[in-house]
């Protein structure tokens, strides 16, 4: 079957990497940039550090410090705003995934007049260039530094969409896994399980191709051997952080290609519908996907499950090799601390009126726009979702 792989922009990889990006900015011509965080990278101390890194290169900072979790449009056309304002020449985004989704909104509405909403969509949207964009990610998670593409909340119908295209596009990412070591437990587990959902969905997508499973199955290995040790000794073990690092960014580049399907189709309703953090959102079913699509994707389920230290026997059956997945990933959530959607304190009846619905319709857009196929390897109902949010509730505690 055809596929499509989207080669990714240049990522500078590496401790201590955060160091040259004044001299990034000034090689691609900038003078006078926005740099996008959020108060909490603001509180500590990351992003006075990144700016005066870029001024002592001499070019001028304009800042905005307003991004929300899972940027609505209107932080997003703040962002934009200022940097009109300012007539900056670039844009930089420090941070999570959504400080890293609003500095992409910012870049795209530089040369892209208002409102956002205009360019939301991943297929047959056309925008203008605009101008560099680099983006230090803080979490090992998101992938953002290394898509083409980011999310935005559209705040009228009340769902996560995308903004995608040249307007919007990474000129470089710029990961250092020194300014992920101070990371609290809580946030190194539900962004490094983000990477963990976007390795293993690219992985086990039915658009999947040789390209991206190569990509998904190393930031797996890399997810299965560091997440636990960088949640339980981040500040200390720099070897962990490094690795989680680069499952991170592996999931980004898989996921360009092949794209993620039920753990994220999921997760994003329950962030734009409850608020629910999008690696939790999108962990929180991750046990019961596995054995779901065991029976479609039996051997890459296997290589999960064994990744994330299962012992699946030779000649074990689609269902054995399942159930084996649901284990380990089961394990998993706990190990981590990740809580579920009960913990959470989330109603199960609201759960289900309002996510399968979502998902159903999400994934049907998704057939209109890829000719016919979605990234899910099975058929997707309503009463597939509803069963599945209804045993995570249950059953991961």
């Amino acid at each position: 079957m055809e596929s499509i792989f989207n080669s990714p922009n240049p990522i500078l990889f590496g401790f201590g990497t955060a160091g040259t990006v004044g001299e990034r900015l000034k090689g691609f011509g900038c003078k006078k940039v926005l740099v996008v965080y959020d108060r909490g990278i603001k509180a500590a101390g990351i992003a006075d550090r990144i700016i005066d890194i870029i001024n002592k290169a001499g070019i001028e900072t304009v800042c905005y410090d307003n991004v929300q979790a899972d940027p609505p449009i209107w932080s997003a056309e703040e962002a934009g705003a200022l940097g009109v304002r300012e007539g900056v020449d670039g844009v930089v985004g420090v941070g999570g995934g959504s400080s890293l989704d609003t500095a992409k909104a910012a870049k795209l509405l530089q040369t892209n007049p208002p409102p956002l909403r205009q360019y939301f969509g991943r297929v047959g949207v056309v925008t203008r260039p605009s101008v560099p964009l680099i983006l230090l990610p803080t979490t090992a998670g998101t992938g953002s530094e290394c898509t083409p593409g980011g999310v935005i909340t559209d705040t009228e119908r009340n769902i996560k969409t995308n903004i995608s295209g040249v307007g919007c596009s990474v000129n470089l990412g710029i990961v250092d896994p020194e300014l992920m070591m101070e990371l609290p437990r809580a946030v190194t587990a539900s962004t490094g399980l983000d990477a963990l959902c976007h390795c293993v969905e690219s992985y086990t997508s039915a658009m999947a191709n040789s390209i991206s499973s190569v990509l998904g199955r190393e930031g797996i290995r890399l997810a299965g051997k560091y997440l636990v040790r960088a949640c339980d000794n981040g500040k200390n073990d720099r070897e962990a952080r490094e690795g989680m690092a680069k499952a991170a960014v592996l999931g980004g580049m898989a996921m360009s290609g092949a794209f993620c399907h039920l753990c994220h189709d999921i997760g994003r309703s329950l962030g734009a519908k409850f608020h629910v953090p999008h690696g939790n959102g999108c962990a929180a079913t991750l046990p019961q996907v596995l054995e779901l699509i065991a029976p479609y994707k039996t051997e890459e389920v296997r290589y999960i499950a064994q990744c994330l230290g299962a012992a699946v026997p030779e000649g074990a059956s689609a269902e054995e090799v399942g159930r084996a997945a649901f284990a380990a990933a089961g394990r998993l959530l706990k190990e981590t601390g990740l809580p579920g959607l009960k913990a959470l304190g989330l109603n199960k009846e609201e759960l289900l009126a309002a996510v399968p619905d979502e998902v159903v319709m999400q994934v049907e857009m998704e057939i209109k726009a890829f000719g016919g196929v979605a990234p899910p390897p099975l058929p997707v109902t309503r009463e597939l979702v509803a069963g599945i949010v209804a045993r995570a509730y249950e059953e991961n505690i």
